[in-house]
Formats: structure tokens, sequence, C-alpha cells
């Protein structure tokens, strides 16, 4: 099947175009030249927007841009409102055993729509439960999160429909190549003229207070995930890229790992919509540009303060971004000795690109995440252990002792040994001579 990047398909709408325009101008029916000319502009808008299609490498089967087109994708999934007890009904889903069981197989993404407490903003959120999730196996597990931010334009149902983001997590852990996780894919910006690099805008939106602090907060209290902290990671291609960096570095403490897939690490303007403009996102403020720089951040960190381990990806052939990786690479690793760079040969700043970056991050990230699950589930279980071992002594020693102890009672021996006498408390008399032509009792002996 031709499918949209295909070679094949350009060509035949070229050779349908020609045809049209030759019957156009070879036929001398004025109706028929109309038709012709009406016919040609088809294949003509087609091949523009194929061209374009191929360009930014956006879909490449006929699936993804259906799905995309007509929000089948991720539109299917029902509405949830963010008030739910914490994995309440999001296990049992409808309580149907028929989505249940699906859901077994191919997980299950939910469309939720979440308000920030702090910020204000409610936004359009995708979370993507992956197929344990709903395992009874799993079903004390608490599952590390990766958040997804996606570029500008886009939304967040690309990631799914376009990046194919939740089959190639479930294809990589089935081959053991990542852990399962849940993913948690925000609305980035709340329109599809604006952009605000996921920051506080000054007299504005306060984006980035509701993507690090709103989001994961309530995201905690929702699903049956890690609280906000080292087994949360953050990632984002082109914009997004530029968040995952200036957000992890901006909240150390909620987030252990950032991927950055062709990002950039100094924010421009922001762009507004109704009427479009752009403006300085922090009022003029060079400390505040300072403090969302993200070549700047690292410097600015306190010592000791931990800093999320990040990975990096670029296209080759797309310079700038290839070039801002490798330079704020060489500032990470002034504090972290081996962050990964992903180079990808040809690739541009294009969809396919991050297409191609995306497992190899989920097999680094996932798989880190895991193991902070792990560490910590251990760290706790020796404490538990501690702190019984401690109840255990302390009930001991509170205990009432039922049994008086038995004083030691000095033995007198029979006449035919000499034992000089010893004393003997008053409270327990002494023990007396058997009569004499009798053997001495056992507990005369000496």
């Amino acid at each position: 099947m031709l499918e949209p990047q295909s070679t094949a398909l350009f060509v035949l709408l070229m050779l349908i175009f020609g045809a049209l325009t030759w019957w156009m101008l070879v036929t001398r029916q004025p109706a028929l030249r109309v038709l012709a000319a009406c016919l040609a502009f088809t294949p003509a808008m087609l091949f523009g927007v194929m061209a374009v299609n191929k360009y930014y490498g956006y879909y490449q089967t006929w699936g993804a841009a259906i799905a995309d087109l007509t929000n089948q994708g991720t539109g299917a999934a029902p509405s949830v409102p963010v008030n739910l007890a914490a994995g309440s009904q999001l296990d049992r889903l409808d309580g149907s055993t028929i989505y249940l069981r699906q859901a077994q197989v191919f997980g299950y993404t939910l469309r939720l729509n979440v308000t920030g407490q702090r910020s204000g903003i409610t936004r359009a959120v995708y979370v993507y439960l992956p197929p344990q999730y709903f395992w009874s196996s799993y079903k004390p597990y608490r599952f590390p999160v990766v958040e997804l931010i996606h570029g500008q334009p886009g939304e967040p149902q690309d990631w799914i429909n376009v990046v194919g983001v939740t089959a190639t997590l479930d294809h990589l852990v089935i081959q053991h190549l990542a852990q399962p996780v849940v993913l948690v894919m925000p609305d980035a910006n709340g329109g599809e003229n604006v952009s605000l690099q996921c920051l506080n805008q000054a007299g504005g939106p306060q984006d980035l207070t509701y993507l690090a602090e709103d989001l994961p907060d309530q995201i905690a209290h929702i699903v049956r995930v890690q609280p906000p902290g080292p087994a949360w990671g953050l990632a984002g291609y082109s914009e997004g890229g530029f968040c995952a960096a200036n957000m992890a570095l901006q909240f150390p403490g909620r987030y252990g790992f950032a991927g950055s897939l062709s990002g950039y690490f100094k924010p421009f303007d922001n762009q507004l919509a109704d009427p479009i403009r752009h403006v300085n996102p922090f009022g003029g403020s060079r400390v505040l540009q300072l403090e969302n720089t993200p070549l700047d951040e690292i410097a600015m960190l306190r010592p000791g303060v931990p800093m999320p381990q990040f990975w990096l990806g670029a296209g080759q052939d797309d310079r700038l971004a290839m070039a801002g990786a490798e330079v704020f690479r060489q500032e990470l690793q002034l504090r972290q000795a081996d962050v990964p760079l992903t180079l990808t040969p040809g690739g541009g700043h294009t969809m396919t690109t991050w297409r191609a970056e995306v497992p190899p991050m989920l097999n680094w990230m996932t798989q880190g995440l895991a193991q902070v699950v792990q560490k910590e589930a251990t760290a706790q279980s020796r404490k538990a252990s501690v702190l019984a071992a401690q109840r255990a002594r302390g009930r001991a020693r509170s205990a009432p002792n039922h049994h008086a102890p038995i004083p030691h009672v000095p033995i007198r021996h029979g006449p035919d040994r000499h034992v000089p006498d010893q004393h003997v408390p008053d409270q327990v008399a002494p023990i007396q001579q058997k009569p004499a032509g009798r053997s001495p009792s056992p507990t005369a002996v000496g």
C-alpha cells in the first residue's frame, strides 16, 4: 500500500496531475477544460500536503493520519474527573470485564481534565496506563512516571498518534528493553497558536507551575504511581525538549531523570493569541531569564542539591539542535560523569528523528526509574524490619515477669564427704539428710 511518505505516491500524484493538465490543454470543449483544471487541482493540493508531511516526518501511515485527524487514537478514552480516589475506579475502569481484559493486554489511555490548584489552569491530559497496571501481580506496585511534553505546533496526542510512544513502550517491555511506567502527556500550551515554553508568563498563564507542580501532584492522587521525586522522569521534543531541561533544573527534587530530544537551552519570546503576538516571558527581568535558561541554571545550582540525570538526542542534519546538545552536555558533565548523547544519522528537526530517538531514551530512562523504585522499596523494607525488631525488644523489656527466679541454694553434703558448711538463705529451709541405711538422693550428691 502507498503510505503517506512513499516515493511511489509522489510519482503517482505527479503523473495524475500531468495527465489532467495535458487533457486540459488538448481538449477543445470549454466545459471539459474547466473540469480538467478542477480535477488537476486535487493531486496538486495533495502533492503539497504530502511534501510538507514528508519534510517534517509527521505521519508515517494512513492509520496514524486518520486517527489524529478524526481524534480516534486517544479521543476514544473516556473523560475522567480529577477528584477520583487514588486508583479507585481506574483499576476497574468502568467495571466491565471486557474492558479490563483488554487493558491487561493493550493498556489503557485516559483523557483527564486537570485543574491546577496553584496556577488555576485547566488543561486536557492524556495518561497511559501500561498493561501491567491491571495485572494482579502488580497490584501493590506504585509505578514510576514519565511526563512527556510535545513541541509547538503540536498537541499531547501527537505522542501517541505520531511518535507512537505507547506502542514503542509496550514493545520494549515485551523485549525486556524497558520497564513498565505510566506516561503522562499534558497539553503544554493550552492553544494551537500559543507557545508558552512551559514558563510562567509575567502577567499571564503560570505554565511552569501547572506542569511541574500542579499536574504531578494531581496525578499522584488519581493514579497508582510514585509521588513526584526521583521516580518521576521528564522528556520532550523541540520546544518540549527545552521544557524538559528547564523544568528538571527548576525542580530538581521533583524529577529524577530528564530527556531532551532536539531541544534548545535558551528561551525565546512566548507567543500569545487573541491577538497573536510575541512577548517577553519574563517581563524584561534579567534575573528571571537567567533562572529559566538551562545553560545558566546548571552553574546556579547550589552544591549538594541533587540534579536529575540527563539524556540528550538530536539529528545529525539538525545542526542547531546538535550544537546546542553538545554545549549543554559539556556543562552537564561538570556535575555528572556520564551524559548519554544520541545523534541520529540523517535526522533533521522532524518527527522521524524523534521516533528514532524515543526507544533508546525509554530504554535508558525506564530502567533508571525502576532501579529507583527498587532501591526505595529495599530501604523501606529494611527500615520496617529495624522498627519491628525495636518494637519486639521494647515489648520484651516491658512484659511482666510471671516466673520468679529460683535463688541459688548451696547443697549440704552427707557425712562421708567433708564440705565446709555454707550460709543458707533464711527464707529457704536446708535440705534434710536422708535416714541412715538408704542411698543418698540424687539431689544430695556433691
